[in-house]
C-alpha cells in the first residue's frame, strides 16, 4: 500500500510539473506572438499627420533654399513611412508584405548575419528575431537580389507562413511579393519555390542560392536563375532575364538537416 501510495503522490506532482511548464510555454509562445503581431502594425500605426508634416516641413526648407533642388522620384505613403521607421532603427532598410498573408514586417540589415537572428527591431532579444537582409547586400552597386531571412516559427508569425508554398494552389493565390524602401516600393512576381539545405564544402556541383546576392556577370545571372527554376516544386511560367532585379526568400525546413525553403522573385512593378 505503502508503495502504491508514493506512486500516486509522484504520478501526481509529474502531472503538476507538466501542468505548469505547459503553461509557461503557452504564456511565451503567446508573448512572443504577440511581439510579431505587433511588430507586423508598425507601418499601420505611423500617423499619416506625422508623414504630412514632415513632407510640409521638407519642403518648407527645400523652397528656402536658393540652390536647385535634385528632383527624386515620387514617394509612395509607404516609402515615407519606412523613412519614419529608420528614425526608431537606422537598420531598418525596408518593409516586406506578401498581400493577405501574416508576412508583413519591417526588414532590418546588421553588420553580420547573426545579429537579428535573436534580436527584434528595437535591438532586444528575442527568440522571433527579425526579418533581415543577407549584410553582403551592396547598396551601392546595388545588388542584384534581395536575400531575405526569417525564422520559420511554429506560433505562425515570421516567415512560417513561407512554406505554405509547397502548394501550388497557395502559390496561385499569393503569386506577388511587395518590398518597400526609402527609394523604391515595387511588386515582384514569384518565379520559383524550392526545397534545399546548407551543403557541405566538399560538395560540389550544388546549388547554393543562399550565396547570390551579386552577380558579376550574366552567366552567373543565368545560372542561378535556372538553377532556380530547375529546383522549382512545380512549374511557374514567369521568370526572369539578365538585369532583373531580384528577391529571395529563405527560412528553415525540416525536411532535410539543415533543410532550407526560399522563395524567388523578380520586380515588376513600381508602386
Amino acid at each position: 500500500m505503502e508503495k502504491t501510495k508514493r506512486f500516486y503522490v509522484f504520478i501526481y506532482f509529474v502531472l503538476v510539473l507538466l501542468i505548469f511548464l505547459s503553461v509557461i510555454y503557452i504564456t511565451y509562445s503567446m508573448l512572443l506572438k504577440k511581439e510579431a503581431i505587433e511588430e507586423s502594425n508598425l507601418l499601420n500605426n505611423i500617423s499619416d499627420d506625422k508623414i504630412v508634416s514632415n513632407v510640409i516641413r521638407k519642403n518648407t526648407i527645400s523652397n528656402t533654399t536658393e540652390s536647385p533642388v535634385e528632383t527624386t522620384p515620387k514617394e509612395t505613403d509607404r516609402m515615407l513611412k519606412v523613412k519614419e521607421l529608420k528614425n526608431q532603427n537606422s537598420d531598418i532598410v525596408g518593409w516586406l508584405e506578401i498581400p493577405n498573408t501574416s508576412i508583413n514586417y519591417p526588414v532590418l540589415q546588421g553588420s553580420d548575419n547573426q545579429y537579428y537572428m535573436n534580436h527584434n527591431y528595437k535591438k532586444q532579444k528575442s527568440k522571433n528575431g527579425s526579418i533581415f537582409l543577407t549584410k553582403d547586400y551592396n547598396w551601392e552597386i546595388p545588388s542584384s537580389n534581395f536575400l531575405i531571412y526569417g525564422h520559420n516559427l511554429n506560433n505562425g508569425t515570421m516567415f512560417q507562413e513561407l512554406l505554405k508554398y509547397s502548394s501550388k494552389s497557395f502559390y496561385e493565390q499569393h503569386p506577388k511579393i511587395r518590398f518597400t524602401t526609402v527609394k523604391d516600393d515595387s511588386e515582384y512576381e514569384i518565379i520559383a519555390v524550392f526545397k534545399s539545405r546548407v551543403y557541405y564544402q566538399s560538395e560540389k556541383n550544388v546549388f547554393r542560392y543562399y550565396f547570390f546576392v551579386n552577380a558579376e556577370t550574366e552567366q552567373e545571372y543565368n545560372d542561378f536563375i535556372q538553377n532556380a527554376k530547375n529546383a522549382s516544386l512545380y512549374n511557374i511560367d514567369a521568370t526572369a532575364k539578365y538585369g532583373d532585379q531580384l528577391i529571395t526568400l529563405s527560412t528553415c525546413s525540416y525536411h532535410v538537416k539543415d533543410g532550407r525553403f526560399a522563395v524567388v522573385g523578380r520586380k515588376i512593378e513600381k508602386l
